[in-house]
Order: C-alpha cells, then sequence, then structure tokens
C-alpha cells in the first residue's frame, strides 16, 4: 500500500499532495520497462538492456531529485490520464513516492556502475530487483520505497518538517 495509509506521522505536502493513482501509473510504466530490461538482458541483448537501464537510472533520478511532481510518467499522467478520472478521494504526501524514486536510483544506479565493471549479471539482477519494486505498486499499491520512508521517518532519521 502508498504512503496514504498512513497520514497521522505526515502532513500532504503544502499544496495539498499528489493524486495517489500518478505514482501508480509511473510504476506501471516503470515496471514494463524494467521487464524488458531483463528479458533483454536475458535473451542476449546486453548491449540495448545496458542503455535502457541508463535510461531507466536517469529517470529514477529525475523523479528523486526533481520531485515526483516533475517526472516525465507523473506529467503524463497528469496531462493525459488524470482529466479522464473522479477526483481522488484523498490525496497523498509527495514525499513518500519522491524517496521511492530515490531507492530506486539507488538499484539501478547499482547495477550500471557494476556492469561498467563488468560484473556479470548486474544489469538482470538490478533490473529484475527494481522490477519487483515498481510491479508491488503497480499492482497492489504496495510501495516498497514508501513504506522504508515512513519507517525512517518513525525512527526519527529523516526529519519530515
Amino acid at each position: 500500500m502508498s504512503a496514504s495509509i498512513d497520514r497521522s506521522s505526515e502532513r500532504a505536502g503544502a499544496d495539498g499532495g499528489i493524486d495517489p493513482r500518478g505514482p501508480r501509473f509511473g510504476a506501471a510504466l516503470t515496471a514494463t520497462l524494467l521487464l524488458v530490461t531483463v528479458v533483454l538482458a536475458v535473451a542476449g541483448a546486453e548491449t540495448t538492456a545496458f542503455w535502457l537501464l541508463v535510461a531507466l537510472t536517469a529517470l529514477f533520478a529525475w523523479g528523486a531529485f526533481a520531485g515526483i511532481r516533475r517526472h516525465p510518467f507523473g506529467l503524463l499522467f497528469a496531462r493525459f490520464v488524470r482529466p479522464r478520472l473522479a477526483p481522488p478521494s484523498e490525496l497523498e504526501d509527495p514525499r513518500a513516492p519522491t524517496f521511492a524514486q530515490g531507492v530506486g536510483f539507488a538499484v539501478a544506479a547499482a547495477g550500471v556502475v557494476l556492469a561498467l565493471l563488468s560484473v556479470p549479471y548486474a544489469v538482470p539482477i538490478a533490473a529484475g530487483a527494481a522490477f519487483v519494486a515498481a510491479f508491488l505498486n503497480a499492482a497492489f499499491d504496495f510501495c516498497l520505497g514508501c513504506r522504508l520512508y515512513l519507517l525512517l521517518v518513525r525512527a526519527r532519521l529523516i526529519r519530515t518538517a
């Protein structure tokens, strides 16, 4: 489940938060691209898989450092999908999904760096790990990065103010 399940420990952003369906939409696109990366790597197209992972790493960085609202998949959702849906019943604090993008960036970047160091299977393992997280979010609304964020907030290792 997304970070919206526990709002007692966090306030929604100053502007009211984000539509929680947006990160799930982005996770579905990301999971699809990560699965393609794994399949390409296993099928022998290592170079193509590597460059796709590099592109996905850049997208994760975009979401982590520019914020979830500025992520290209979030912009696609806001422009083309959200206008066709009913308004959300509640909004979600953008900090947890933004943190989750940072976790995805760390996993994907590790795969890229290890592949550059010629570590065997670095690309499919990193893409596979990131795929599991993205798929759980897209299919079951269970955001691993968001859960990690909430645990770190509760442990007072991340400040929310």
